[in-house]
């Protein structure tokens, strides 16, 4: 009997979907099937894979964040600036700092979600506002270039001359791929990880179990928290400044990829690997349509496509249709045979 593929089906698809956009894409461009490209595209997205590991938690435990980018540029001026007044600090510190920062802005979102019973939604459009507006208001819309050497001077971890040019691989790669370790042990190998799922499939079978519901809710979001801090300050790294608005957007594009990865906007299901290749074909096609001189406009308009598609399949009403369908089915069948 044929061994099954040890990937589900979700991820099996994207993978077939991306496999294709790449050949598609090497035979209509000179420069996508290339390292140059290829390091380029893994550089860039190794800040938003940074994300959507940190959002895969919270839509696992039934939430939704679109906080989390503010979030990182606000982690990334108060870093910066702790950092100057503290005479510059080294990579230890700056990572610390960044942890502290984003964890503090996501149990903000824990608290109001959870003690004031508020829809998750509500509460991180209104964060999302909050943060932004109070970055702007306080830093002017400024951009900060004076950063500590360390944090300003490229870490190239591997280079390779070619024809088109250097291809590297940065830091914030490697730091992409200690983030998604991270995760995965903590949704595959830790209990705490199984309390997630059960709280996201059945936030009150999950309390009647023992679950501390609360706590579950200030682990989801101060992970996310604290994956945007770090985020933000790989972005300030390989920007070498502080934009306020550098992140602004970024939100939408790793909610997109992680549902389209087969995270549950109702809670309860997602793999790391699901979201990592909905990121990928995110950004794979991203790319595509640059290289091709197509409008960016019609990047968003298929983010917007997916997120709207994903909200069609998690809601009830689409639950609903789908077992009416399937009764409708049953029936036919049942008559066909009598």
């Amino acid at each position: 009997m044929a061994r099954r593929l040890p990937i589900g089906g979700t991820e099996a698809w994207l993978l077939a979907v991306i496999l294709l956009i790449c050949v598609c894409l090497s035979l209509t461009t000179e420069t996508f099937l290339t390292l140059v490209n290829a390091f380029d595209l893994l550089n860039y997205s190794a800040v938003n894979l940074i994300f959507a590991a940190g959002l895969l938690v919270v839509l696992i435990a039934g939430g939704i964040d679109i906080s989390f980018a503010v979030g990182a540029s606000v982690v990334q001026y108060l870093v910066v600036i702790t950092l100057m007044q503290i005479g510059g600090g080294n990579w230890a510190v700056g990572i610390s700092l960044a942890i502290l920062f984003g964890a503090a802005l996501g149990a903000i979102n824990a608290a109001l979600i959870y003690h004031f019973r508020i829809i998750s939604i509500v509460v991180t459009i209104a964060t999302f506002n909050l943060f932004f507006g109070l970055l702007m208001f306080f830093s002017g819309g400024v951009s900060l270039y004076l950063l500590p050497d360390w944090l300003s001077s490229r870490v190239i971890l591997f280079e390779h001359e070619t024809s088109f040019g250097w291809a590297e691989i940065t830091l914030p790669v490697a730091v992409m791929v200690a983030v998604l370790v991270a995760t995965w042990a903590l949704l595959n190998r830790l209990s705490i990880g199984r309390q997630l799922f059960a709280m996201g499939d059945n936030p009150e079978a999950a309390r009647r179990l023992g679950i501390n519901i609360g706590a579950m809710h200030y682990l989801a979001y101060c992970w996310l928290g604290a994956c945007a801090g770090i985020a933000g300050l790989m972005q300030a790294h390989y920007a070498r400044e502080v934009v306020p608005n550098a992140l602004y957007g970024r939100e939408l594009e790793v909610l997109a990829a992680v549902v389209l990865g087969g995270a549950r906007l109702g809670g309860g299901r997602g793999t790391l690997l699901g979201a990592v290749l909905g990121l990928a074909l995110i950004s794979i096609t991203q790319n595509g349509l640059n290289l091709l001189g197509i409008s960016p406009y019609a990047f968003r308009m298929i983010v917007g496509a997916i997120i709207l598609v994903a909200i069609s399949m998690s809601s009830d009403t689409f639950a609903v249709l789908r077992e009416k369908v399937r009764r409708h089915r049953a029936t036919g069948r049942a008559e066909g045979t009598a």
